[in-house]
């Protein structure tokens, strides 16, 4: 197993290293979980960004946002400060998880305008919210098909959102907040199908009228260029430096959104990914070779499929009962299934939602959690992976990825081939199944023409092309996997 060499810790030496710091724990001020001598927390590039990305985020949901009566929030959040945790997520729609993280910040003096301002600490997180409204401007009416919601009862658009985000992180939590508060990213959240991603394109596929209908990644880009082109930054304020997305379930909507990015807007993925990914219309195979392909900082979620691994049914969490208090179960520790994720290729940290923390590192999920993460991301074999994954398998029969898409067989063949001129032919990219798609075969009038090596497509205006000199009657194209698995596409 490849280790980070100033900080290697075997799994096989986990536990003797975490029970070794008991006995050496230092005092620490300002949360409840002593943490002891841990190593310095390891990090990856975060995509095309100029930020070493902690492998373990603390994630804004479990006791952030369905606080159990026994639990305060607060020092869970100072507490991953003080490992180095450098990933922060919440989301509008996370209940109170961004007032919890204003209490911390006030701690931490991360208050801008404050005497005691930090800024230095503040440039040194990537702080991401998220907004599930789709559009850009408010007032229009909902179409169907479209989500667009959000918990503050005057937000109309995702700018709305954004300053809704800011003033309770930063702000009174009244609608004020402070010049120099910024978010690093802001998710357009839990995108569904390719009905939203329509909406979200609408003022940047087509004409931008500021006082017609528009998506919130214009609105968001004028937030994040400092810009007024739509109308909704009056003040040409810059209140947010990265915009991207976040999915659960719909590879080929995920897929489809990233391809359709003309102007380079996208710059973060938040992903579902854990080890029961490929009993589902996997996300690893499909959707994050095409992000990282782009460059986008990729952050991975459901780790535990929303704890629904562990001790409550596949559904959604909504309150305190369903957030999971303990580090991992016999017959399933949560080691594994952190490091199959931080080591499915292209993902750079892995939020995770913490219930609980303790005075015994050994009982500590955020200890536990973050020791877990030091990984590196060739840190596990094939072969380990796939025990991994047939471990969590077992668990509830493999049904415990609620929020994915269901799969088939093989996914899809090559889609919209088309003959363009005499000698062209194109399409775009097939959607794998169990493995990686390997290339695709061209088949002219029943006879084997030629070859093209499968690449993740990272714009719908650059299909996979084949040129030939004999267009023949019948074309048909196969997109063939790593293990010889064909699906073919057919154009007479």
């Amino acid at each position: 197993m490849a280790t980070n060499k100033k900080y290697s810790i075997s799994r096989r030496n986990f536990i003797k290293v975490s029970a070794a710091s008991t006995a050496a724990l230092s005092t620490i001020t300002l949360g409840s979980c002593n943490v002891g001598k841990t190593p310095e927390p390891m990090k990856r590039k975060f995509g095309k960004h100029d930020f070493m990305v902690t492998t373990l985020g603390l994630g804004g949901q479990a006791s952030l946002q369905w606080t159990p009566e026994n639990v305060d929030p607060v020092p869970i959040i100072l507490k991953a400060f003080e490992l180095g945790v450098n990933y922060f997520d919440t989301s509008n729609g996370y209940a109170g998880s961004q007032l919890n993280y204003n209490k911390a910040f006030k701690k931490l003096n991360l208050i801008p305008g404050e005497t005691v301002y930090n800024e230095e600490l503040r440039k040194s997180i990537w702080l991401t919210s998220k907004t599930a409204m789709r559009w850009g401007n408010p007032g229009w009416p909902q179409r169907e098909g479209i989500a667009n919601w959000s918990n503050g009862k005057d937000v109309r658009c995702a700018v709305d959102d954004v300053k809704r985000s800011l003033t309770q992180l930063f702000g009174d939590g009244d609608g004020n907040y402070p010049e120099g508060a910024y978010l690093d990213m802001v998710l357009i959240h839990t995108l569904n199908n390719t009905a939203e991603v329509d909406v979200l394109y609408e003022g940047l596929e087509t004409p931008l009228d500021p006082n017609g209908n528009f998506g919130a990644l214009v609105a968001l880009r004028d937030l994040r260029d400092g810009t007024n082109l739509t109308g909704m930054n009056p003040r040409n304020e810059k209140l947010i430096k990265h915009i991207g997305f976040s999915g659960h379930n719909n590879p080929p909507a995920m897929i489809d959104i990233i391809q359709r990015d003309e102007w380079g807007i996208l710059e973060g993925m938040l992903i579902a990914i854990n080890a029961n990914d490929r009993l589902m219309f996997n996300m690893q195979h499909n959707v994050i070779p095409v992000a990282e392909a782009k460059g986008m900082g990729i952050i991975g979620m459901k780790t535990f499929a929303d704890a629904a691994m562990y001790h409550k049914e596949p559904i959604w969490s909504k309150n305190p009962e369903h957030v999971y208090m303990e580090v991992g179960k016999p017959g399933l520790p949560s080691r594994p299934l952190i490091e199959y994720s931080l080591t499915t290729p292209g993902v750079h940290t892995l939020i995770i939602g913490i219930g609980h923390i303790d005075d015994d590192p050994m009982k500590c999920q955020l200890v536990q959690n973050f020791y877990a993460c030091q990984i590196e991301p060739n840190g596990l074999t094939a072969d380990e992976r796939v025990k991994i994954e047939q471990m969590a398998a077992a668990v509830k029969n493999g049904k415990t990825n609620y929020f994915q898409m269901g799969k088939e067989e093989f996914i899809a063949g090559p889609r919209m081939l088309r003959k363009e001129g005499k000698n062209r032919i194109t399409w775009q990219t097939a959607y794998a199944g169990d493995e990686p798609l390997s290339h695709y075969e061209v088949i002219i009038d029943g006879k084997f023409s030629g070859k093209v090596q499968h690449q993740p497509q990272t714009l719908k205006s650059k299909p996979f092309v084949f040129e030939t000199e004999n267009p023949g009657n019948k074309i048909l194209v196969a997109a063939v996997d790593i293990a010889g698995n064909r699906m073919e596409t057919s154009l007479t």
